[in-house]
């Protein structure tokens, strides 16, 4: 029996229904402080902001009761690539630079992490399609873009439990430490996936 794909298979920040303050929040405004925050860590320099504002997106972690081993797993290549950023920036402009970058943008995903577990996806859907609705002009196609942003959610975690059936199926063969035994087999499965993708979408006059 194959284990259960572990935490990073999901995207993070997948919705979790709860009944905190943060998820009777409307979408809309969530939304909004998520862009604000983005915009100061941009705007307000040095190390003490930064560190503020990814106190307030692990504050916000907590007041939504995200289970804390689930997000730590999720956020782990983030936070390993803000590290490395951090460490880089501090050894070549000094260790407050490190600080603000690796401190900024953990924050932002952090809070976009509680954004995404707190609302549902359609309801986010629903608020891109609102929000492009004027670039009909233009010829984009709203409904569109929010079905491929849906597809991309959908594929994030299906690829993953793929992955992990793939390596799983290599280490019972005795083939863990061939990479090929591992990629060649993800990459076929990839690619019919995104066939049948196509093709489902196509039956439904949705693959022009």
């Amino acid at each position: 029996m194959s284990r259960p794909p572990r935490a990073w298979t999901d995207p993070v920040g997948l919705y979790r229904p709860g009944d905190t303050a943060l998820h009777a929040a409307p979408a809309g405004l969530k939304l909004a402080v998520l862009a604000a925050l983005g915009v100061a860590v941009v705007v307000v320099r040095g190390p003490w902001p930064a560190l503020a504002a990814l106190g307030l997106g692990g504050g916000a972690a907590v007041v939504a009761r995200l289970p804390w081993r689930a997000t730590a797993a999720g956020l782990a290549p983030v936070t390993l690539t803000s590290l490395l950023l951090g460490g880089y920036q501090a050894w070549q402009r000094g260790p407050a630079l490190g600080v603000e970058v690796a401190a900024d943008l953990l924050s932002v995903v952090a809070a976009a992490t509680v954004v995404t577990a707190t609302t549902p996806v359609d309801v986010l859907l629903d608020l891109l399609v609102r929000a492009l609705r004027p670039l009909r002009r233009v010829g984009l196609d709203p409904d569109a873009v929010a079905l491929t942003v849906a597809l991309m959610l959908r594929a994030i975690p299906a690829l993953g439990r793929l992955f992990v059936e793939v390596r799983d199926a290599a280490r019972a063969r005795g083939l863990e430490r061939a990479p090929r035994a591992v990629l060649v087999p993800f990459a076929v499965r990839t690619v019919g996936r995104a066939r049948a993708t196509g093709e489902a979408l196509a039956a439904r006059g949705l693959g022009d």
